[in-house]
């Protein structure tokens, strides 16, 4: 009928302008069928006889190797394999299905069946993990900074060494304790509670951390998958922390790929010893917030060696040397000479060895340092001061802190668990930052002194009301108390008061030398010379600031640390000034046995600060109104003493690091 309108032109032009249409053409029932289709289907007859024949005449006595590698994927979930990316997709946790294992190649009769284990190395997939992190969403695990906590372990020993740590911290409710199982065991986490004896009181939050076919697992696979779950956590949880069995007992690749993820995201690693259940068992009464500054803070240890008395040193040293240090690092250990060290002490210091044989040290790195002085005359007070300040420097004053020890000062072995103990909680827990405690406090004494300041008026340690009506037959009543009174004996130094003492002693000696003659009120001695001349200027210090110094109560000081005052020899710069023998009726306690977690009130609790007693350095009881009221009087007479503040504004007067304001000084920063 087409042929019919193309001898009209108009008609013609009229059917070429329109579209062609994507409707195939209609044939009619009666015309002939297509050469196409018939070829078509002759060429799928070929093709399937030829493919039928190969596989009917394949050899039947070869096992067809299949070296694919299986890959889950439960049976809703549809679609294509998600593309390789560089972190694994979770599944989704549905606990009605289970992977199936995979059969195992087929191979003849009479050749034995190769075992399938450490085989696996397919995609990491975590199918169990994605739901237990997407339910802690209370725990704001999605914000950098939180009270997340989390042990890890691969294997089941090192499992059953960290549950009872991660149960006692949870018991104490200052944090979320999460536990993740990795490796390649296949028990479950019901199965892992049981056996270690755990009910719904262990307030502990459980996570599957292995991959799908962990039993069969190449450790090449199990490895990666630590840091793939450890990826997953970080996001979901952000935990503060990262606690790991470091006894022995955990598989080769565990602990570097914990390591090498905390690197990436910036998670402490908290590595705890053998019998850290009892060993460490403070560190469970820690929050998150002090345990996130773990391995930040540096502890150095500053001594001051006197002329004639190697004995006193030699014994500190070896009681440094038998000391636990499994709570951090090795201190780095500065002893300052004088000019004449006798013979003993000379023979004592070629063998010893720092750090002590017993810690890992692959490097063969030392961490002592020893200065000898080249002067022979008699050092003055400020000469003195100026050595000792000029010893140490923080290299971070948030984190940087020093130790002082007296060559006459004996140590426990477990000294250092108490330090690290008290610094993370009264520097870095949320409680001292939220109230600033760390711009009060100067130090963390471990003695108790007997006297005063002036060595002559004996001091008496305050007791607390509550203990002593709780224990009403026990008259060691005693408790940790504030004081504004620093210590030289043993002593913990924070890395930022030091900055302040150092700056302190700068300006001050640069008035003095410009300045004749001086007042009487920089020229008053209120420390006896039985101390470091650099004690008197710690004490302007607190006095103007109103800092004050940690003391521990007599249980606790039993157990720290305690000064032979039969070993007392005088500071160089007094030689000649004082007698040797100690004063009548001074008598230090022995170091006691026990463990200083026993010896402290509420469990091994420390108490906040607002619990304590406030002294102000003269022994008197204060509270923190009258210690800023004595403070603002002092440094106002400091000012005075100095003179010019008049011209300054109020704001050139607001406290500063560099003691600017007590010197009448705009600050240069």
């Amino acid at each position: 009928m087409a042929s019919m309108f193309l001898s009209n032109e108009e008609l013609g032009k009229k059917d070429d302008d329109r579209k062609p249409t994507k409707i195939p053409p209609i044939r009619a029932p009666w015309g002939p069928p297509q050469r196409k289709t018939l070829k078509r289907v002759a060429v799928a007859l070929a093709l399937g006889m030829f493919v039928y024949l190969f596989v009917v005449n394949l050899p039947g006595d070869v096992p067809i190797r299949d070296r694919r590698h299986p890959i889950y994927r439960p049976e809703h979930a549809g679609g294509k394999l998600a593309p390789p990316g560089p972190m694994p997709k979770l599944e989704p946790d549905r606990t009605s299905q289970k992977p199936v294992p995979p059969r195992p190649p087929s191979r003849p009769a009479e050749e034995p069946a190769a075992p399938a284990t450490s085989s696996y190395d397919g995609p990491l997939v975590f199918p169990k993990l994605r739901a237990t992190l997407q339910a802690i969403g209370d725990t704001m695990g999605t914000y950098p900074s939180n009270k997340n906590v989390l042990f890890a372990a691969a294997t089941l020993k090192s499992a059953a060494a960290l549950l009872p740590v991660a149960c006692r911290m949870g018991a104490e409710r200052r944090s979320y304790v999460h536990f993740a199982l990795m490796g390649g065991s296949d028990i479950d986490l019901a199965e892992l509670r049981a056996v270690n004896g755990l009910d719904d009181s262990c307030l502990v939050i459980f996570h599957d951390a292995r991959p799908d076919f962990a039993a069969i697992s190449t450790p090449l696979r199990l490895r990666s998958s630590v840091d793939r779950a450890l990826y997953h956590i970080h996001n979901f949880m952000h935990p503060q922390a990262t606690l790991v069995d470091a006894s022995g007992l955990e598989e080769d690749y565990f602990i570097p790929g914990i390591r090498k993820q905390a690197q990436v995201s910036g998670i402490p690693v908290i590595e705890l010893p053998e019998d850290a259940h009892s060993r460490l068992g403070w560190i469970t009464k820690l929050d998150s917030s002090s345990l996130a500054a773990w391995d930040k803070i540096s502890i150095d240890i500053l001594i001051h060696a006197l002329p004639g008395a190697s004995g006193g040193l030699m014994q500190l040293l070896k009681a440094l040397s038998a000391a636990d240090f499994s709570a951090g690092s090795v201190p780095h250990l500065t002893i300052e000479l004088p000019h004449d060290v006798d013979r003993a002490t000379a023979e004592f210091l070629k063998t010893f060895q720092w750090p002590p044989r017993r810690y890992h040290n692959p490097s063969n790195s030392r961490h002592l340092t020893l200065r000898h002085r080249i002067s022979r005359g008699r050092a003055t007070e400020d000469e003195s001061s100026v050595r000792f300040l000029e010893s140490f420097w923080p290299t971070n004053p948030s984190y940087s802190h020093v130790l002082v020890l007296s060559p006459q000062a004996q140590l426990s072995h477990l000294f250092f668990h108490y330090l690290k103990y008290a610094a993370l909680e009264y520097l870095y827990s949320s409680s001292a930052r939220l109230q600033e405690w760390d711009s009060r406090l100067l130090g963390i004494s471990l003695d108790l002194p007997s006297t005063l300041l002036d060595a002559a008026t004996p001091f008496k340690a305050p007791s607390s009301e509550e203990l002593a009506e709780s224990s009403a037959a026990n008259t060691d009543a005693t408790t940790p108390f504030l004081w504004q009174a620093p210590n030289s004996n043993a002593a913990l130094f924070t890395g930022q008061k030091w900055v302040e003492l150092h700056a302190l002693v700068s300006r001050l000696l640069e008035f003095e030398h410009r300045t004749k003659p001086l007042s009487t009120f920089f020229t008053e001695k209120l420390v006896s010379k039985r101390y470091p001349s650099w004690l008197e200027h710690a004490l302007k210090l607190c006095r103007a600031r109103g800092y004050w110094t940690l003391y521990p109560s007599e249980a606790i000081a039993r157990n720290l640390a305690t000064v032979h005052n039969e070993l007392f020899r005088p500071p160089e710069e007094y030689e000649g000034e004082l007698e040797l023998d100690a004063p009548e009726g001074r008598r230090e306690p022995a170091l006691s046995p026990g463990a200083f977690l026993d010896s402290l009130p509420g469990g091994g609790t420390l108490p906040p600060f607002n619990r304590m007693p406030l002294l102000l350095w003269d022994g008197r009881s204060s509270d923190l109104h009258d210690l800023d009221n004595v403070a603002a009087g002092y440094a106002s007479a400091f000012r005075s003493a100095v003179g010019g503040c008049e011209a300054l504004r109020p704001e050139d007067l607001v406290p500063k690091t560099t003691m600017a304001d007590l010197f009448c000084l705009k600050d240069e920063l």
